[in-house]
């Protein structure tokens, strides 16, 4: 898969692209990040990409010609969506996490400043945001979304039972999990789990994570596939369901 990201500041993603998980699916080639610089389309001599906002106000807005330029220099190489990292938004997630990850390729546009100019969202193809806060630009976002989606990439994770079993992949919190020393600080590691019995542990973690998510994000539990024996349970904590 192939990630085009567009951005005032391309050395913020050496870091992040150069260890564990996204630097290996990098060397195995199931991963390519393009890092495009949208200095380099602005026909500006000084190379400026903001300027003041028409009707005053503070703080300077991304000017159209360079990212214009830009995002149709990236749709011109095929039929490659564009999503705008903004605080206005549909809020990222893991179901769009799956969907983009079965594409072939995408482009990220990481805003700054005061954001861009309006008539730029002629030529983007979606909005996204991470969260009700604000970030100083889509940089750390557009590193979010990229590491988010190459670990449902097929091949990539050692273990691809891992990307099934985390929070959020079937809209239930991840179950409690241990390892080495079976005793800690007088912190014991739950009995059941060192039973060797595979059907009552699976039946301990599918309830532990229930448990998880009704005391941390109830509203998950809403969308999530719930079998008989889940909505029992679910009820006998108390969960109206």
């Amino acid at each position: 898969m192939i990630f085009d990201v567009l951005t005032l500041f391309p050395e913020m993603f050496d870091s992040v692209l150069s260890y564990s998980i996204l630097k290996r699916a990098i060397e195995k080639g199931k991963i390519k990040v393009n890092l495009i610089n949208i200095r380099d389309f602005s026909k500006d001599k000084h190379k400026r990409v903001d300027d003041y906002p028409y009707g005053g106000g503070p703080g300077m807005v991304m000017m159209p010609q360079p990212l214009f330029d830009a995002i149709e220099f990236v749709k011109s190489q095929g039929n490659i969506p564009v999503y705008y990292l903004g605080p206005k938004g549909k809020i990222f997630n893991q179901e769009m996490a799956v969907k983009m990850s079965k594409l072939e390729r995408i482009a990220l546009l990481c805003g700054h400043y005061e954001g861009i100019d309006e008539r730029v969202y002629s030529v983007i193809d979606e909005e996204i945001s991470l969260g009700d806060f604000i970030l100083t630009g889509g940089e750390i976002a557009a590193m979010a979304i990229i590491d988010a989606v190459t670990r449902l990439i097929e091949g990539v994770l050692s273990h691809p039972q891992s990307a099934i079993e985390e929070s959020f992949a079937n809209n239930l919190l991840e179950y409690p999990q241990y390892t080495r020393p079976e005793v800690f600080r007088g912190m014991k590691v739950p009995e059941i789990l060192l039973s060797g019995n595979h059907a009552e542990i699976a039946k301990w973690r599918r309830q532990k994570s229930l448990e998880i998510t009704l005391l941390k994000r109830p509203d998950l539990l809403k969308k999530a596939v719930l079998t008989e024996e889940d909505k029992k349970f679910l009820r006998e904590k108390g969960f109206d369901i």
